[in-house]
């Protein structure tokens, strides 16, 4: 097939908060008309797609690539954070493309990985990326996605598409072993997703609350890392210390079962947001904190993904090309 002949393309990245969608409009061209939507404001995914082409002045895309915060297991899709649910089929023909790509947001994000730059990365500790090593993900948002990039003969690089979020989160002291105690109690399975995402920071901060013996403000992400910030909470403080504790814990697990001397990045919504403040956390110590391979895991660099634009974005525009 003639390359020009699958442009112009409709790039998406939809977590359960917003929908960002971005525009290609020929062969290695730059994206733009990037726009964001709250997906609360859209009864369907067809309908924010609609309005992106209407708002944008669009004309009818041939190709189009999603990264989703879901798996993708056949044609329909429920989402597991958002109330979306739709059939793969019924919407590029809605739509009149040619061909449409759905995939894990964080297999698109994996994919975006290779052309990000120095300065869209922040590294925490470790020494240097090992290349062609593999590469592992981890990024906590709305829900917490994790993936891995592996990289074969001839320059070509694999995605994984894993559900690696709803692993089970494991304490490293009883104070954790108590957090968790009480979100099984809650939610019958304490999953990483269930303290390492927005709503996670407030299960934690609930938690916490209930284990001390204090009333639990109503509080949002946002709102518990300022008060963390302000020191006005001390639940709200540990709240965001039991974070990064438990990121670095997830994290130096999927670097081991990966062998990720390729590096482990971290994106999603949250962390980006929170600066420097993961410089002054537990995380290292505890992605480090292995035993026998405290050394292993010592030498493999950290990266927090900040970037302007989407890199899912980037990835999905990738991923028509390779998948």
């Amino acid at each position: 097939m003639n390359q020009e002949s699958t442009f112009p393309r409709l790039l998406g990245d939809i977590g359960g908060t917003n929908a960002r969608f971005a525009w290609q409009a020929s062969p290695g061209a730059a994206l733009t008309d990037i726009a964001t939507y709250p997906a609360a404001d859209y009864a369907t995914v067809l309908d924010a797609i609609r309005e992106y082409l209407r708002a944008h002045a669009k004309p009818t895309p041939r190709w189009c690539a999603i990264g989703i915060a879901n798996p993708i297991t056949g044609d329909r899709v429920q989402m597991t954070n958002h109330h979306w649910s739709f059939s793969i089929s019924e919407v590029q023909r809605a739509v009149g493309l040619d061909r449409f790509l759905l995939i894990n947001d964080f297999t698109a994000l994996a994919l975006s990985l290779p052309a990000l730059e120095a300065g869209q990365l922040r590294q925490v500790g470790g020494g240097q990326v090992v290349d062609g090593g593999p590469v592992a993900l981890v990024g906590p948002g709305t829900g917490l996605g994790v993936s891995g990039l592996l990289h074969t003969g001839g320059g070509v690089s694999v995605p994984l598409n894993g559900e690696g979020g709803h692993v089970t989160l494991g304490g490293t002291n009883d104070r954790e072993d108590a957090v968790i105690a009480s979100l099984r109690r809650r939610f019958g399975h304490a999953s990483a997703e269930r303290a390492l995402s927005g709503p996670g920071l407030v299960n934690l901060y609930e938690a916490l609350c209930e284990l001390d013996g204090v009333l639990a403000k109503p509080m949002t992400a946002a709102a518990l890392t300022a008060a963390s910030v302000a020191g006005s909470d001390p639940q709200a403080a540990e709240t965001e210390a039991l974070f990064f504790s438990f990121l670095g814990t997830v994290a130096g697990n999927l670097a081991l079962s990966l062998g990720a001397r390729g590096g482990v990045y971290i994106g999603g919504g949250i962390v980006p947001r929170l600066g420097d403040r993961i410089l002054a956390s537990a995380f290292r110590n505890r992605f480090e904190q292995k035993g026998r391979f405290q050394p292993y895991l010592a030498s493999i660099p950290v990266f927090v993904v900040s970037a302007e634009v989407s890199p899912a974005l980037i990835g999905a525009a990738r991923a028509l090309d390779v998948l």
